[in-house]
């Protein structure tokens, strides 16, 4: 027996995973923005984050995991460019590994019936595809979209010119998945005409016959001048010979203007309100191009008074297409390479809720004011206008949360100073598989989060003694259950059958990687070789939990 054997992508350090910590998000009220008049309908939790991505995704997991309707992301293409706003040119197994970590978490925050779209061009899309492929399945591949990005043809490119980029498209689940029709348009409405005067009006002509033998669709077809007609070889007719009997007798199958020619099924304008089943070819006038997104990052960088420009923005209309396309109103639209913000300033004007991470400073310099002008409705460039864009809602801004360990003088790991009680209770809830809700009554004072409806979770960082975990278990009851987490306890504490009791740090330090900030692209951030391995931490047991003078207990 052979051992059986797969098909896949394979690179040096495909092996190795970060061991990521699940970090908490921390609001900055003075970035946050919402419209000074609310409207009903308006949404006002929408997300920016700005920090590292791949660590501002796993902060989403445990909130989000299963909820996020449709995901874009327009990720450094490493093409070897030197971008002004990413060091975009890296080795390539590196930028595999960058993109299969965040792929991975991609997949679990997409909801069953949720898409991803990815823009990239010919240097990775291939390999991509095939790494996708192995993540999400190859039967939840759904197209390669062939987006128009230029009408510019380089006369110096040395074989050919590049015209397209493209548009990797992936279901969670196919099976489930629906993706709303097209929208009408004047370019689509001038296709139809009304070639036999018909009282409906205008209809398009459409094709009766279909691939595959059927024996049962296999009739013959007599035309209104005589002519016997069998389907084209290799061919079927695609109804059966009552339903067609039936279209001839309500005048929807067209012979010719002599009666004799190949039928077709006649497609009425005025039927056509659902729109159309969108297509793989997305051209400039479909989706916008290159010199419109950078006609329409300089005009909002001289409104929101930005010094300089994006210099790789994508068009509106682009996110516009794949929006509408994939999501309705109040779907979640997440994009983790928010890049000058076009998804969430897009998502925002067509009425989605939106998440989007961005890592450089110009979350600040772009992100921020961008999306202030959205909120105020003085943004009326890109869709806008086609959307009748009025303003309102609101966001919300975050930063990640530093790592919660780290070592101090004499490397022993200790509650970072930055952490306050509150934040520490959320981080370990997060650790732990816990959701963060701390009670408001003082005779739950036990009670910082859940993970049933009899389970919960008590955060402290004093060393609890033999009596104070007995009162803590009369207050809990029989019926409930808690996790404490504290600094030490007492021996014996740990007999209460309602209790389960752990020390921090020692009871996460293992979990996950602690005090690494970025997993942007850089050699020196890749995962560490199994020789390379730092040694193991020394235990803290006993040892102060939170570092410096200034620590909160």
């Amino acid at each position: 027996m052979t051992k059986k054997t797969k098909l896949e992508l394979t690179w040096p350090g495909k092996d190795e995973r970060p061991k990521l910590e699940p970090r908490i998000l921390i609001e900055n009220p003075d970035k946050s923005y919402h419209a000074k008049v609310r409207r009903e309908g308006d949404i006002f939790d929408n997300m920016l984050i700005k920090g590292d991505n791949l660590l501002a995704l796993k902060a989403l997991e445990q909130d989000f995991s299963g909820k996020v309707k449709c995901v874009f992301i327009d990720p450094p293409y490493n093409t070897g460019s030197a971008f002004e706003h990413y060091d975009d040119g890296l080795e390539h197994s590196i930028w595999l590994s960058f993109m299969r970590d965040r792929l991975d978490i991609l997949k679990r925050l997409l909801s069953d019936d949720g898409s991803l779209w990815i823009t990239i061009d010919d240097n990775e899309a291939h390999y991509l595809k095939v790494m996708c492929d192995e993540i999400f399945g190859r039967s939840n591949f759904v197209a390669n979209v062939v987006w128009q990005k230029t009408l510019t043809r380089r006369n110096d490119a040395r074989l050919l010119s590049n015209a397209h980029d493209h548009v990797l498209i992936y279901a969670k689940n196919a099976d489930i998945a629906v993706f709303n029709r097209v929208a009408n348009d004047e370019k689509q409405r001038a296709t139809y005409t009304n070639r036999d005067n018909d009282p409906r009006g205008d209809w398009l002509a459409v094709p009766i016959h279909a691939p595959n033998l059927r024996a049962n669709l296999e009739y013959e077809i007599i035309t209104p001048g005589g002519r016997v007609l069998t389907p084209p070889s290799g061919r079927h007719w695609a109804t059966t010979k009552e339903k067609f009997e039936e279209l001839v007798r309500d005048n929807r199958i067209y012979f010719g203007r002599d009666g004799n020619g190949m039928p077709q099924r006649k497609k009425f304008w005025a039927e056509n309100e659902q729109g159309l089943v969108g297509w793989t070819w997305w051209s400039y006038q479909d989706a916008g191009e290159n010199r419109e997104a950078n006609k329409e990052a300089k005009e909002l960088s001289s409104l929101a008074s930005i010094d300089n420009v994006f210099s790789t923005p994508k068009p509106e209309k682009l996110l516009k297409r794949i929006i509408e396309t994939a999501t309705l109103p109040g779907d979640i639209v997440l994009d983790s390479f928010s890049g000058s913000g076009t998804t969430g300033a897009v998502a925002h004007k067509m009425g989605r809720r939106w998440i989007m991470v961005e890592i450089g400073e110009h979350a600040d310099t772009h992100v921020l004011p961008r999306l202030q002008k959205v909120i105020d409705g003085t943004d009326q460039g890109g869709i806008s206008k086609a959307v009748d864009w009025k303003g309102g809602g609101g966001f919300r801004y975050f930063t990640l949360a530093p790592s919660l360990l780290s070592q101090d003088k004499y490397g022993n790991w200790v509650i970072a100073k930055d952490y306050n009680p509150a934040m520490l209770a959320e981080a370990m809830c997060k650790h732990m598989g816990f959701t963060y809700a701390p009670s408001s009554d003082p005779q739950e004072y036990w009670l910082h989060g859940s993970s049933t409806e009899t389970d919960f979770i008590y955060v402290t960082t004093q060393s609890l003694t033999y009596d104070a975990c007995a009162k803590i278990s009369h207050d809990v009851g029989p019926d409930r259950s808690l996790l404490i987490c504290c600094k030490a306890y007492d021996e014996g504490a740990d007999a209460f059958e309602n209790l389960t009791m752990v020390k921090i740090p020692t009871s996460i330090l293992q979990k996950c990687e602690w005090g690494r900030d970025d997993y942007s692209l850089n050699i020196q951030n890749l995962p560490m070789a199994e020789d390379e391995a730092p040694e193991e931490a020394p235990s803290t047991d006993g040892l102060p939990l939170f570092g410096g003078e200034n620590a909160n207990g």
